[in-house]
This record gives C-alpha cells, structure tokens and sequence, in this order.
C-alpha cells in the first residue's frame, strides 16, 4: 500500500481549510470596506478623522454582524470538515483583529469605546451562528 494519497491528501485539506477561512475573511472584510465607504459619501458617518456618534456606530455594528454571520456561514460551507470549528477560528481571529483595532483608536475619541468592545464580543456568537446555519441547512438537506 503507498503512502502517497495520505501525504498528498493532507497538504490538499490544509489548504480547503485555509481558503475557507480566508474566502469568509475577506467577504467580511470587502463588505464591510464597500459599507463604510458608502456611508462616508452618503454623509450617514461623519468625515474621516471626526468623533462618529452612536447612531452610526450602532448601524454598523448591525451590518458587521451580519456580515459576519454570512462570512461564517461561508467559511463553515466551504471547510472540507468540522465547519464549526473552522468558522470558530475564523472568530477568533475577529478577536484578535478586534483587540488590535480597538488598541490602535482608543485614545482618538473617534467615537464610543463600545463599538470596539461590541465588535471583539461579538466575533464568536456571530461565527457560531454562521455555523449553525450551515449546519442546519445541511441537514435539513438530507
């Protein structure tokens, strides 16, 4: 028996589950990019650089979330297995990320402190339910 389809078998999967992580990253993150920006020239967020008020912080909270739980949902659909933990690490990185960002801004008074709090608290939930709604509709499928 050859042990080449285990060897070659290994780096493939590796690398399905890497690009679910990364292809639900960057649905996140592009989403997120065109939102704002969209926003900015809608005049619904302050200029770049002033003090951004709840209001608008609480919308876009709203759309990450969602945008989240979409680019979990992708994340867990396109792993090659264990779609939960794959779109859970995917939130952990949103942690990580989170804490950078709201390292980086705390002190500019660019708007509450909650936004960055609700964003790092939010990372896992919103991956978990991503999931689960794979998971729900794979299983509803057969």
């Amino acid at each position: 028996m050859s042990s080449t389809p285990v060897t070659t078998a290994q780096p493939r999967r590796l690398g399905q589950s890497v690009w679910a992580i990364v292809a639900g990253f960057l649905f996140v993150v592009i989403l997120s990019v065109v939102t704002d920006v969209l926003f900015y020239k809608l005049g619904v967020f302050p200029p770049l650089g002033e003090h951004v008020p709840d209001k608008p912080l609480l919308l876009a909270t709203a759309y990450r979330a969602v945008f989240g739980i979409i680019g979990s949902y992708i994340t867990a659909r396109l792993a090659p297995h264990s779609p939960m933990r794959h779109a859970l690490i995917g939130g952990c990185i949103g942690i990580v990320l989170g804490s950078v960002g709201a390292a980086a801004t705390w002190n500019r008074n660019l708007g509450g402190h909650w936004y960055s709090i609700a964003l790092i608290g939010l990372a896992l939930p919103q991956s978990w339910l991503g999931a689960k709604l794979h998971l729900r509709s794979t299983s509803s499928n057969s």
